[in-house]
């Protein structure tokens, strides 16, 4: 490496962690504020919020295609208890996250999309089968990150969410591996 880009690296090392020092003499440790003096979620909070948004609209989604292509009655009524409970859930977390500041996606994440491309190719009992084990799969998923933005959030209003939401999630991963033992698997 010639020294002139080595150089080049060096200054830039430094101005990172001078702005890093400055950041922490200002207090970069307390919550920011925008300039209405609104708090803003820590990252690790608005990553949850994001997480946890797009989840739902899939869930509710996932739920309406389960209600119009399930055939077996404990899939169509799976599928409609995700709807009624992750509408209200996304409604309460975009309440939280505008009181925060913080904007939510409004669409499907790559991969939740293509589960619900893939699910609406099956039919029949494939469809019971594949829907309910993605159900399975997610709520794993979701009650341990619920379980620790209850445990380790930052915003009090997200843990909140969180932790009331968390008993819900409980049920409906039970309720999805009640219907896939009844499946067959």
């Amino acid at each position: 490496m010639n020294c002139a880009w080595s150089n080049c690296i060096a200054k830039a090392a430094s101005v990172g962690l001078l702005c890093s020092a400055f950041a922490a003499a200002q207090g970069g440790s307390s919550p920011q504020t925008d300039a209405g003096s609104t708090k803003m979620m820590k990252s690790a909070d608005t990553k949850f919020a994001t997480s946890a948004a797009q989840g739902g609209m899939a869930e509710v989604q996932l739920g309406q295609l389960a209600v119009q292509k399930g055939t077996n009655p404990d899939v169509k009524a799976f599928g409609q208890h995700m709807v009624d409970d992750h509408t209200k859930a996304n409604e309460e977390l975009k309440d939280v996250a505008g009181k925060e500041g913080v904007t939510l996606p409004s669409g499907l994440n790559g991969k939740d999309q293509a589960l619900m491309t893939k699910l609406q190719n099956l039919s029949g009992a494939q469809f019971d089968q594949a829907y309910i084990k993605a159900m399975v799969k997610d709520h794993e998923e979701d009650v341990k990150e619920f379980q620790k933005e209850a445990n380790t959030g930052k915003d009090p209003q997200l843990k909140e969410f969180a932790s009331k939401t968390l008993p819900i999630l409980q049920s409906h991963l039970d309720k999805a591996k009640s219907v896939e033992s009844s499946l067959g698997k």
